[in-house]
């Protein structure tokens, strides 16, 4: 029985999708604007597991997520820049809307490059803000049908007040939220929580397009109730994404989105937590951004940094330093190392897969998992290994059973041989002494009778 941590409720529910053996999934992909940095990826590292282990449990999975390219601004008043047109002018390129769609194409291309590095399943359908405009304004007609908007000289903004459950999500205090920007820029906004749904006072703004309220473009929220209804329906199984959509974006998704309906949105709301570094959560607006490709140009793989994800709950911080990051390396190949030596007796170790199976089933519970895959490998009497391992991979995904092609360096071969003869004279300090060097530079020697065997630390 698969139980999963739902925010809307805060506590595990028994996961039920609404139709049998079928589960739809939309996950809030990324403003692409930018690299997505280690902190982002986690998110979708947690997305991918909860997808494996739905598939895992005999689910036939339709998985959603946008891509968004246009409407997501700077400012949380609906005013500043789009974040699409300030990566423009960071990159020095022309203020045109091809040069927008080009850059948009250059980053999502590398966020799905990093999907492949992190053997995470890409979704069924990839949705790109620009091309679901017409289902933004068809579903902005029906909120505003339904007298949940008003206008300013902002554009059409949503009524917060008249929905009921507004804070139900967020468990949100509005009475104490205080009148800062949005209220300057904005003065006929009739609560600080109201919001646009479709903004008509930036003239010169790269992408606009005609709508009954003005020529304009799509607020930031209604890009994802328009794209997740249009390929899941109204009321969809599971929404993911951090915990930073909590407050704002996930609570006004459902607020328009039961506006127009009348109907439940979303039945399973899960959230990742923050990746921590030096106490802060991780984030693109504070400069230095740390990538995949950022952490393969200090030696470690994208694999490494996956391993670590797994090391905590998804529903927990995880701090992020490259000692930690390190640790979770070093562990990652010592569990490879081991399994290498694992013969294969074609059977599964019902008891091992069993524990496995019930810690993956309680809310993803991946620490609890990735305990009982070392104790397996550890357990000298246990059977079966190699099978159970491969069952465990399906989840896990860190290519456990791939044998790695591992590319020796000559300075390493000459001190392997010149070990050999230090050896071979029983000059065993100085063989140590070399074994030592070697393990120095990454790598350890095991003396089997068809000779040193060399193996990555």
């Amino acid at each position: 029985m698969l139980k999963l941590y739902n925010t809307l409720t805060r506590k595990k529910e028994e996961f039920k999708p609404l139709k049998k053996g079928h589960v739809g999934i939309y996950s809030c992909g990324p403003t692409v604007y930018w690299y997505q940095h280690i902190g982002n990826l986690r998110t979708y590292i947690f997305s991918d597991i909860l997808k494996r282990i739905l598939i895992y449990n005999g689910y036939k999975i339709k998985h959603v997520m946008n891509i968004t390219d246009v409407g997501h601004l700077t400012s949380d008043a609906d005013t500043g820049e789009d974040k699409m047109v300030k990566a423009l002018r960071r990159e020095g390129l022309p203020l045109t809307k091809e040069s927008m769609l080009k850059l948009a194409k250059k980053y999502t291309d590398v966020f799905k490059e990093d999907f492949k590095k992190l053997n995470i399943i890409e979704p069924n359908i990839w949705s790109k803000a620009t091309e679901h405009i017409k289902d933004m304004i068809e579903l902005i007609k029906k909120i505003e049908k339904n007298n949940y908007t008003y206008k300013t000289k902002v554009g059409l903004i949503f009524d917060t007040s008249k929905f009921e459950d507004y804070t139900k999500l967020g468990r949100l205090k509005l009475k104490e939220l205080k009148k800062g920007i949005r209220v300057k820029t904005d003065p006929k906004r009739k609560n600080l929580s109201d919001f646009a749904l479709w903004i008509t006072n930036q003239p010169k703004h790269l992408m606009q397009w005609l709508s009954p309220w003005g020529r304009g473009f799509p607020g930031w929220h209604i890009e994802c109730s328009a794209m997740s209804m249009k390929y899941l329906g109204n009321t969809i199984d599971i929404h993911t994404g951090g915990e930073e959509h909590i407050p704002v974006h996930h609570t006004n998704e459902i607020a328009q989105s039961e506006a127009a309906t009348g109907k439940k949105f979303v039945r399973y709301w899960l959230h990742a937590r923050w990746l921590i570094f030096k106490g802060e959560k991780m984030s693109k607006s504070k400069g230095e951004i740390y990538t995949i490709s950022a952490l393969e140009k200090k030696k470690y793989s994208s694999l490494d940094y996956r391993y670590f994800c797994l090391t905590a709950h998804y529903r927990t911080q995880l701090e992020f330093s490259y000692k930690n990051l390190s640790a979770a390396k070093n562990a990652y190949q010592r569990l490879k190392n081991f399994i290498s030596e694992i013969k294969n007796d074609k059977k599964i170790n019902r008891k091992y897969f069993k524990e496995f199976e019930e810690a993956i089933n309680d809310d993803l519970d991946m620490p609890k998992a990735l305990t009982i895959l070392w104790k397996l490998v550890r357990d000298k009497k246990a059977t079966g290994k190699i099978q159970t391992i491969k069952k465990i991979d399906q989840i896990f995904s860190l290519n456990l059973l791939k044998k790695e092609k591992i590319k020796i360096p000559e300075k390493i071969k000459k001190l392997v041989q010149e070990r050999e003869q230090e050896r071979k004279k029983k000059d065993f300090k100085k063989a140590d002494k070399i074994r030592e060097q070697i393990k120095k530079r990454g790598y350890i020697i095991e003396d089997t009778s068809k000779g040193p065997k060399i193996k990555k630390k």
